[in-house]
């Protein structure tokens, strides 16, 4: 390649997560942890394509080769992830550097090239589709970051409080398998499969135990209401999934939930944590992530079509039907299907 990329395994790499720290553009989803347990759970291949200046990355677009068959193989940057933005220096032309990661894949035989971040080549580099995403500067004391929230954040919190919602963190596996239940519950009601049960126990031996992340879980009378998984790393932090039970809904664990989470990492030194992506039309959304204090960027994926040498448009809105099928389902059908889909969609 022209830039001398090497193509190399994060998992291979023993000094990977320390060579990724020292890029300011690091985030979770660079590091071998994630890798590990994309791996793990979907026999996805690694392929980071990386270059290194002075002991610092200079270029990282780190990629996933996936090959399920009966579907042509693709490369993503990354399966299942929020944002991956790559990392590269002023002194890289991203289009000359797009240009050699087609070739790759055209080589490779790929159908397809896929960027979860904001990479603008030219005129004709149209996203694929586009979210936003919502950050939390973390650099305040908890004291500051609660005055500025939103005066309905701060009431939801001390009503949570009032209803007797208790918040604990842990990174048990317990813990994950209980919130587990309340997210494959929650998926059910928005006609969505949950991830297979392959997938949280790597996130769980991966992500948790490695003390990468942690499990915020709300009860009620010992009963888990809501809940959420979080993931971090460096000192950057990212909401990753969250679930509830509608039925306590009106105690508002779920801003207790984060509320407990920003004031551990404010208090543990973090700088920032991301609340995620957010389909552009969901405005309840962004106004409840808004409303926390959180900074709102436009965020877009694109998708090249090797065999056509040009960008296209995608389609991630899964028809009403199915939606409708998925919700009308037993949960241990949804589930069962949720452990063969998942693989495909990536």
């Amino acid at each position: 390649m022209g830039y001398n990329l090497d193509i190399v395994n994060p998992i291979e790499n023993p000094k990977w997560d320390d060579l990724l720290l020292s890029s300011e553009g690091y985030s979770f989803f660079h590091s071998s942890f994630w890798a590990r347990t994309l791996l793990e759970s979907y026999n996805f291949t690694p392929r980071y394509f990386a270059r290194t200046y002075e002991n610092r990355l200079s270029v990282l677009v780190p990629m996933m080769e996936v090959n399920n068959a009966p579907l042509r193989k693709k490369g993503v940057s990354l399966p299942f992830t929020d944002m991956s933005d790559p990392i590269f220096d002023s002194r890289i032309s991203w289009r000359d550097l797009y240009r050699e990661l087609a070739a790759y894949g055209k080589e490779a035989g790929w159908k397809s090239l896929e960027i979860r971040g904001d990479v603008h080549v030219d005129d004709d580099s149209i996203p694929s589709t586009d979210f936003v995403s919502h950050t939390l500067n973390l650099s305040s004391d908890e004291d500051a970051l609660f005055k500025n929230f939103s005066n309905g954040t701060k009431g939801n919190i001390k009503k949570a409080e009032r209803e007797g919602v208790e918040v604990g963190v842990t990174s048990s596996r317990e813990s994950l398998d209980e919130f587990c239940k309340l997210h494959g519950a929650t998926r059910k009601r928005h006609g969505l499969p949950p991830q297979p049960s392959s997938f949280f126990a790597a996130v769980h031996k991966h992500v948790l135990a490695t003390d990468n992340g942690f499990v915020v879980l709300a009860r009620i009378g010992g009963k888990p209401v809501a809940g959420a998984v979080f993931f971090h790393f460096g000192t950057k932090a990212i909401y990753k999934y969250s679930a509830s039970d509608p039925a306590f809904q009106n105690a508002r664990p779920n801003n207790l939930v984060l509320w407990e989470a920003i004031r551990r990492y404010s208090r543990n030194g973090f700088t920032s944590l991301c609340l995620g992506r957010t389909e552009p039309d969901n405005v309840g959304l962004r106004h409840y992530k808004s409303s926390w204090g959180a900074r709102e960027d436009v965020l877009r994926y694109y998708k090249y079509d090797i065999s056509r040498g040009a960008f296209v448009k995608d389609q991630v809105q899964v028809p009403a039907f199915y939606t409708s099928l998925f919700r009308a389902l037993p949960s241990p059908m949804l589930n069962a299907l949720g452990s063969v889909l998942y693989k495909y969609v990536a």
